[in-house]
């Protein structure tokens, strides 16, 4: 017994012992791997969501601007006679103009306007096959006569 536990010490003095060293090394590769997929998530989600919101206030500004061209007397005949396709155009223009068209429509007095879908790109999230995310939104306003 006691000479077996000479000879590991012998080992372990020499260097041929195989002891547990570099074993921390995979996990803390593991660990980084894993914190860079998290910030990865976390920014780029980011991005996605502030894309999402502003695809959401453009479509929202559009309903409302394209609502607002019906006159009251439009309003109160139904919505179509005078101001429908005005309305429309106002609507898909401003959607133009905020760098996403869309299409807008007029039906009985509501404005339904929608940013066509956009990609967002995702350089960190490409590492894991999502190069880009689609985004798109809709909304809809009623001219209400007061």
């Amino acid at each position: 017994m006691i000479d077996s536990t000479a000879r590991s010490w012998r080992r372990v003095r020499s260097g041929r012992h195989r002891g547990d060293g570099g074993s921390v090394t995979p996990f803390v590769l593991l660990l980084c791997v894993c914190l860079a997929a998290l910030l990865g998530l976390l920014a780029e989600g980011g991005l996605v969501l502030a894309a999402r919101e502003s695809a959401v206030a453009e479509a929202e500004q559009a309903a409302r601007a394209g609502a607002a061209v019906l006159t009251p007397a439009t309003v109160r005949t139904g919505g179509i006679s005078t101001g429908g396709s005005e309305a429309v155009a106002v609507a898909e223009f401003l959607m133009a103009l905020n760098g996403h068209p869309g299409t807008a429509t007029d039906s009985n007095g509501v404005i339904t306007a929608t940013v066509t879908p956009f990609r967002v790109s995702t350089p960190l999230l490409a590492l894991a096959g999502i190069s880009s995310i689609t985004v798109g939104a809709s909304a809809s306003s009623r001219a209400v006569a007061g």
